[in-house]
């Protein structure tokens, strides 16, 4: 900002032509399009500048009238208050000076009620500009008794103009506010928008705010105190219908559950909304503050934890600190404490449900299951809490892991959905507990799971306890195909897989892949041992690993796996081999291989031409 002309002293109340010390058109642009996220917030400087005005004059004499009147029409808005007033040297002392403020402690002797005002950077005023081309001040002072009505007339041009007036232009102590449209914000002055503004911003507000919309109709309350939180009802269910209704009305929902959020020391007072229905836990929802009654903002992201994504909050503090632009929550130590103690309130909530209300705790984990999860990640004793209602996918079906664990002393669990699916049918009809940990947060909560219950135990599913839960093949049997097994080990020796010939369930299920973390790890590295130089294929060859690689399982009861061990071509035997090995490896939906892929269409191929060339009997040129 450049710097007018030279000015009169700012304490001089002659009246005449002064300049503000500031180039005030680029105030406007700097508070319209940097500080300010939309010019509706001069409803707010106007309801504050008001609101403190009052408070101020309530500490000078207790005893005064409250009396706030704001009136939209013909292009203009103005606001009246039976506030503190001004004298013709505080006008020009703080009207236009940016940073000054009669908030100030000391200054005028307000120190003792200096925090109940909402106001803290002194831009005031200036921030109607952002809608206005003049503002009109009309202002008698409370603390002078002598001192006359005062007019301060600002344009945005940069000037302002200071004179007094006879008594009888403002009889009694307080302030007028005329705004006039400046071109192009003529929509933000429309009575409509003011009143709904005002109601936004204002509804909370500790005095009754009253709005006109100069049509002679009796003025409308703006405030509605107190707050529904904190209002009487005669019974919990009329208070629970009363929370939902005012949720249907701020948010748009009707809330599952409602959970009190009342921090006395942190001087918070308000409720938090379960929502009806699912939501990522990446989504951030934002919250409703209101600082000493006055909507800060209904964006807060940062008021409740990130794991609490399943609640909207509507709340009131006094101790929370707002940015420079009053439109957000500054996040500092204090925020971080009312943060953490607001999570222990939704957390208290969950516990309670979980003691004396099974029921809505069920309908409640039946949507938001994933955020009880998250929360309990942190909290064992939660997580011992909820293990007879959190449900997780098991071999067994969807049940609960205190219902698994009754059926089961040792769980298996898998990383990924796919490695699930694919095992679960035969882990079932083979008494194998495994649970699908391949969603948001369930590894986290199996691995705590032996805290919480000592004696169980929980490990990785690997390709061995399948296959040893797998029915063994007769002796007998399996020297019989010991040739067909040897030719699918051989072909599939390049694929690091070995072979192994058991008997299992279903029926329908020709072959079953089977590996484990350890075996991908190690496959990853001879993969990256081939593809590397000298220098790092001999550091990969050092970290060899003894670890069993992946099996393929073929299912002795399956009559198409029998009829493929009969085969007396061993090209085809192992060109048919391969086959149910890409099917097995589809069927995991494991990423493929380059060197997967390709075994994959020399396998089609070569089933393809085995059949044309039975077909017209011609031989097989191989």
């Amino acid at each position: 900002m450049t710097s007018a002309q030279p000015a009169p002293h700012p304490t001089d109340p002659r009246p005449g032509t002064n300049n503000f010390q500031v180039d005030l058109r680029g105030l406007v642009d700097l508070l319209s399009h940097h500080l300010y996220s939309s010019p509706r917030v001069y409803v707010r400087e106007l309801l504050q500048n008001a609101v403190d005005a009052v408070t101020a004059r309530h500490a000078h004499q207790p005893e005064a009238e409250v009396r706030i009147r704001l009136t939209a029409a013909d292009g203009q808005v103005s606001i009246e208050d039976s506030g503190i007033g001004l004298t013709a040297e505080e006008a020009h002392s703080l009207l236009a000076t940016i940073g000054r403020s009669s908030k100030r402690g000391g200054e005028h002797g307000l120190e003792t009620a200096r925090r109940e005002f909402l106001g803290q950077f002194g831009i005031g005023l200036l921030a109607c500009f952002v809608v206005a081309r003049q503002i009109r001040v009309v202002t008698r002072s409370a603390r002078d008794p002598e001192a006359l009505p005062v007019e301060w007339l600002a344009t945005d041009d940069g000037s302002y103009t200071v004179r007094e007036l006879p008594p009888e232009a403002r009889p009694e102590p307080g302030t007028t506010v005329l705004l006039q449209a400046r071109p192009g914000a003529e929509e933000w002055l429309v009575p409509a928008t003011v009143e709904r503004l005002a109601r936004d911003y204002g509804s909370l507000l500790p005095y009754d705010i009253t709005f006109d919309d100069g049509l002679g109709g009796a003025p409308r309350p703006v405030t509605d105190r107190p707050a529904v939180w904190d209002r009487s009802y005669p019974s919990p269910a009329a208070r629970r219908v009363a929370l939902a209704g005012h949720c249907a009305d701020l948010f748009g929902f009707t809330p599952l559950d409602s959970i009190d959020l009342d921090l006395p020391l942190a001087g918070i007072r308000g409720v938090a909304y379960v929502l009806p229905d699912p939501t990522s836990p990446a989504h951030r929802a934002g919250h409703r503050v209101h600082l000493k009654g006055m909507l800060l903002t209904d964006q807060a992201d940062n008021l409740l934890p990130d794991w609490a994504f399943f609640v909207r909050a509507v709340l009131d503090t006094d101790a929370l600190r707002p940015t420079a632009s009053r439109e957000n929550l500054y996040d500092d130590e204090t925020l971080a404490a009312v943060r953490e103690a607001l999570g222990v309130r939704v957390r208290g909530w969950l516990t309670e449900l979980a003691a004396g209300d099974p029921e809505r705790l069920a309908a409640f984990l039946n949507v938001h299951h994933l955020g009880v999860k998250s929360l309990a990640r942190h909290d064992a004793e939660l997580l011992g809490l909820m293990l007879p209602w959190l449900p997780f996918e098991t071999s067994d079906g969807s049940m609960s892991l205190e219902e698994f664990a009754a059926a089961h002393t040792e769980i298996h669990f898998t990383r990924t959905v796919e490695e699930f699916r694919q095992i679960a049918p035969i882990a079932a009809a083979h008494g194998l507990g495994v649970v699908n940990a391949g969603y948001t947060y369930d590894a986290d909560l199996l691995a705590l799971l032996p805290s919480v219950r000592p004696g169980l135990k929980v490990t990785e599913l690997d390709a061995g306890a399948v296959t040893d839960r797998l029915d063994p093949v007769p002796t007998s049997a399996e020297l019989a195909l010991a040739g067909f097994l040897s030719t699918a080990r051989t072909r599939l020796e390049p694929q690091s897989c070995d072979v192994v010939l058991r008997a299992f369930q279903p029926v329908s299920v020709p072959a079953l892949y089977l590996d484990d973390r350890q075996a991908r790890q190690e496959r990853d590295r001879a993969v990256a041992v081939e593809n590397a130089d000298d220098l790092w294929a001999g550091i990969l060859g050092s970290l060899r690993g003894s670890a069993p690689r992946a099996r393929l399982v073929l299912n002795h009861n399956n009559p198409l796996v029998r009829r493929l061990a009969a085969l007396p071509d061993a090209q085809l035997t192992g060109t048919a081999v391969e086959s149910l090995y890409g099917q097995a490896l589809l069927m995991s939906q494991r990423p493929l291989r380059p060197a997967d892929s390709t075994l994959l269409n020399r396998a089609f191929l070569g089933l393809l031409e085995w059949a044309t060339h039975s077909v017209t009997g011609q031989e097989d040129p191989r």
